[in-house]
């Protein structure tokens, strides 16, 4: 590669977008709009800081090169390790997934944080052992996994006097925070133009979008009935069949995304163990 500056009149060429990031966005523009959610917490080192905004960033750049998508989640993890090995009074390099663990043991992060957080790591150990490439995962599939992953540092940051209410509170208050931000981030996205109209094992996917989107508004404002209740376990039934038969990237993302969405709104419904 010449490392050299151009020769006056010879500017370097522009660059070009990666064709395998798809229809996903008109054009570089677009970019903006998809990382507009993941916003740098307060409190952080500049260490944390520094790996946050750069993951953000390869993810905004990956307009032009597919690869750094992966690659941003792989450089999220980096402020979480150092978060948590804070958090936890522990010195780093001990394992991630133990740390993890940890802290939802903690009541520190939910449960289903910490496992959306650990599809991160393991993504990262399958590159580390060649399972996958760096072109494992698109802009949108690396956008949820960064997106948990912040979601995971800001919580942590809190103070510790804000992490002392009760863990059952504190989970739901957490749950319900990101059933919010998943809504306006699903209400602003588009409806998988080819999928229009198509069934996916007697799964008619844009009423099912639409039934979601609807009982995840009821939840926030105000709550389900018993038979809002009922429609939304159906609903989830309906994804888990469609969502793994989903072979179109985008389409893939967005109805993963309402399948956490039905998941969180579902969660406060789950009857206690007795």
């Amino acid at each position: 590669m010449n490392a050299l500056p151009p020769l006056p009149g010879h500017p370097l060429p522009l660059p070009v977008p990666d064709p395998r990031a798809g229809d996903l966005v008109l054009d570089y523009e677009g970019m903006h709009a998809l990382v507009a959610n993941l916003v740098l917490p307060d409190g952080a080192s500049m260490y944390v800081m520094s790996a946050m905004e750069t993951s953000r960033e390869l993810i905004r750049h990956s307009y032009y090169r597919y690869e750094f998508a992966t690659v941003a989640v792989t450089h999220a993890l980096l402020a979480l390790e150092h978060v948590l090995a804070e958090r936890l009074a522990v010195n780093l390099g001990q394992p991630l997934k133990g740390l993890i663990e940890k802290a939802a043991d903690a009541g520190l992060i939910a449960a289903e944080l910490a496992a959306e957080v650990d599809r991160s790591r393991l993504l990262r150990d399958k590159l580390t052992r060649g399972d996958v490439t760096s072109a494992a995962l698109g802009p949108t599939g690396a956008i949820a996994l960064v997106r948990a992953v912040f979601d995971a540092v800001s919580l942590l940051l809190r103070p510790p006097s804000a992490a002392e209410a009760p863990a059952a509170g504190r989970s739901g208050a957490l749950r319900e925070d990101r059933l919010a931000r998943l809504r306006e981030e699903h209400h602003r996205a588009l409806f998988p133009s080819s999928f229009r109209g198509v069934g996916i094992d007697g799964v008619e996917l844009i009423l099912l979008d639409a039934d979601v989107a609807g009982l995840v508004e009821s939840e926030l404002n105000g709550g389900l009935d018993e038979r809002g209740i009922a429609i939304l376990w159906e609903c989830i039934a309906r994804l888990d069949k469609a969502v793994p038969l989903i072979n179109e990237e985008y389409c893939a993302s967005y109805f993963a995304r309402l399948r956490t969405m039905a998941g969180l709104a579902a969660a406060r419904h789950i009857p206690a163990a007795t």
